[in-house]
């Protein structure tokens, strides 16, 4: 049986020029517990690497397997979920996610070996996909375009909590008992966290789920979202985005456990404070686009994520903070303008051109997370330095080849 045309497939926009108006507060806080639950659970082992290393007799590099495994999946997920997604309900699907991946970080904290808490981390990782590309095509359905910036920044101002929290609230609950007693709080939260989550997100007005499964429909809007070169950079970002931040990240736990600061595993927590910058930068994302244009903001926050790489190079306390912040506001503008302007882009097929840039996103989470491992154990915080600011720099390239100012008001 021949594939309806693309246009005319459940992924296409449905009028609603009768519905009532969107109740903005109430989709952007319930976006905004996806994110914190999705990034919470993803990202709370990693203040715990340093813990796993000694718990378990690791390297640096296998313990990072925790989130790199985790994160791999992730990718692979969301590729897949967002074709599946076109047949499943939009909030059952996300809530559902969240709830496996919390009830699977409680099976973590229970394991008694190394491979099976890696196991239950590779499973968390693949419940997780039903939740971020999902979402990302949930608000860009749903939202009035001159509002889903501002959603947007605050779907991913959720995710910069999460982070924040989960990986602050390891540090100091490791101090208080042990990983295994954190990781088994967090995941009740989250339990908390999706049921608020369904109670307040309303169910999609401009999606109908599809009947049946066409795989060759899927495989051809995925070939016109990457046949884009605007689109392609954006991908390209977005790999770039998160394998700075998490290799940065991910070692920097092991040179503060270090001498000569030797912290304790608290103290290595609240380094993720700086995550608080995060929440706000993104949600100022959406102004700063429309000051100085898509393809401007994503050079600044590029932009500031390299240059806070390098002044991580100080041995002094005050440089290494002054280069996470940095970082970390960079960041999350990058990612807010980039997420909001795939969702631009991407035409009807919303979810598979969230699906491509987060498969990409995540693979740079864990193929660069796991290779910085390599870079530290040969050269030190020098090394992760040189192979983080090359990254960043080849982002700030993708950026400015992003259009001209004039052409990227257009898509806006």
């Amino acid at each position: 049986m021949p594939s309806l045309p693309l246009t005319r497939r459940a992924d296409a926009a449905v009028p609603v020029s009768a519905d009532p108006p969107v109740p903005f507060a109430r989709i952007s806080f319930a976006l905004f517990l996806a994110g914190f639950s999705t990034f919470s659970l993803l990202y709370c082992v990693q203040p715990l690497l340093p813990e796993f290393a000694g718990a378990f007799g690791l390297s640096p590099a296998q313990s990072s397997l925790a989130l790199s495994l985790a994160t791999g999946a992730l990718a692979l997920a969301i590729f897949s979920m967002g074709a599946l997604s076109q047949a499943l309900p939009r909030r059952g699907l996300m809530a559902t996610s969240m709830v496996l991946a919390a009830l699977l970080n409680l099976a973590a904290a229970l394991a008694p070996s190394w491979p099976l808490l890696l196991a239950c981390r590779l499973l968390e990782g693949l419940v997780l996909g039903g939740v971020p590309a999902v979402a990302m095509a949930y608000l860009a359905e749903e939202m009035e375009p001159r509002r889903l910036g501002s959603a947007m920044g605050l779907y991913v101002g959720g995710t910069a909590f999460g982070g924040m929290m989960g990986r602050v609230g390891m540090g100091m609950l490791v101090e208080w008992g042990s990983w295994r007693g954190a990781l088994a709080t967090l995941a009740l939260i989250d339990l908390v966290a999706a049921i608020g989550f369904f109670w307040l997100l309303p169910a999609s007005r401009r999606f109908v789920p599809q009947r049946g499964f066409d795989w060759r429909h899927h495989a051809q809007a995925w070939r016109r979202q990457l046949a884009q070169p605007a689109l392609q950079r954006l991908f390209g970002i977005g790999f770039v985005l998160t394998s700075v931040f998490v290799a940065l990240f991910n070692y920097l736990g092991f040179r503060l456990a270090a001498a000569p600061y030797h912290f304790s595993p608290t103290q290595i927590g609240l380094v993720f404070l700086s995550y608080t910058l995060g929440i706000f930068s993104s949600g100022a994302s959406g102004r700063l686009s429309q000051r100085l244009g898509r393809r401007g903001a994503l050079a600044i926050g590029l932009g500031l994520m390299g240059a806070g790489v390098l002044v991580t190079l100080g041995s002094s306390l005050a440089a290494i903070a002054t280069g996470v912040g940095l970082v970390t506001i960079g960041f999350f503008i990058a990612h807010a303008v980039a997420s909001a302007w795939v969702g631009q882009l991407a035409g009807a097929h919303k979810s598979h051109a969230a699906s491509l840039y987060l498969l990409f996103y995540y693979l740079g989470s864990s193929s660069i997370g796991a290779v910085g491992g390599w870079f530290w154990l040969h050269g030190g915080w020098p090394a992760e330095v040189a192979l983080t600011a090359a990254l960043a720099a080849l982002g700030l390239g993708l950026a400015w080849a992003q259009g001209r100012p004039n052409q990227d008001a257009r898509h806006g």
